[in-house]
């Protein structure tokens, strides 16, 4: 072999190492510096955890609201199309209206063919909705704390037959409060879903 060459390639070889960078010797972390970079990471992960579990209930706040939007506007349109009245009520069992609790207990869209603002026997069931999480709360005021009714007008009335409009508000139990939704129902029949915060919800 040609040692003339050999010896004449050796310092071409040690420039391009110092070039690139290279080395013999690969250097890792050491015990110290991996601590640090786990605690770094761990107080990291602690204070976006809380930032997370926010969004999720707020996402799950905006999904029941929709929900709920979806089931009055169904009322509203099955009015017209049945040019007869529609409601929706709050129901536990998916069959009749239930008398007392919240609207997360679930709901019902019904054919109200004798206007009376709850599904009697023989009226026609239009859409179930299934209870929403153990922590919701969806309370209605007065005018809408057990039903809403539409007219083929696309109207809300009340049984009596007078304007029907009022708030549903949606909300996480905490005696603390926070995030809510509001549907805000005009005497015109259209709802409209809006962020709010409540300072308690039981």
């Amino acid at each position: 072999m040609n040692t003339s060459f050999l010896h004449s390639i050796a310092p071409q070889s040690r420039r391009i190492a110092a070039c690139t960078g290279l080395s013999r010797q690969v250097r890792g972390f050491t015990l110290v510096e991996l601590l640090i970079v786990m605690a770094v990471a761990a107080v990291l992960m602690g204070s976006a955890a809380p930032s997370l579990t926010n969004f999720v209930k707020s996402i799950q706040l905006s999904s029941a609201s929709n929900d709920l939007l979806a089931g009055l506007l169904m009322a509203r349109s099955e009015a017209a199309k049945r040019n007869g009245r529609a409601a929706i009520c709050k129901s536990a069992n998916g069959l009749t209206c239930a008398p007392s609790g919240g609207w997360q207990q679930g709901w019902i869209v019904f054919h109200d063919a004798n206007s009376n603002g709850v599904r009697d026997t023989g009226e026609a069931i239009i859409q179930r909705q299934e209870p929403l999480s153990a922590d919701m709360r969806v309370t209605g005021n007065l005018n809408v704390a057990r039903y809403v009714s539409y007219a083929p007008s696309g109207l809300t009335k009340l049984a009596g037959g007078g304007f029907q409009a009022g708030t549903l508000t949606l909300c996480r139990h905490s005696l603390d409060g926070g995030e809510a939704r509001q549907i805000i129902l005009s005497s015109s029949g259209r709802p409209r879903v809006q962020k709010t915060h409540v300072d308690s919800c039981a």
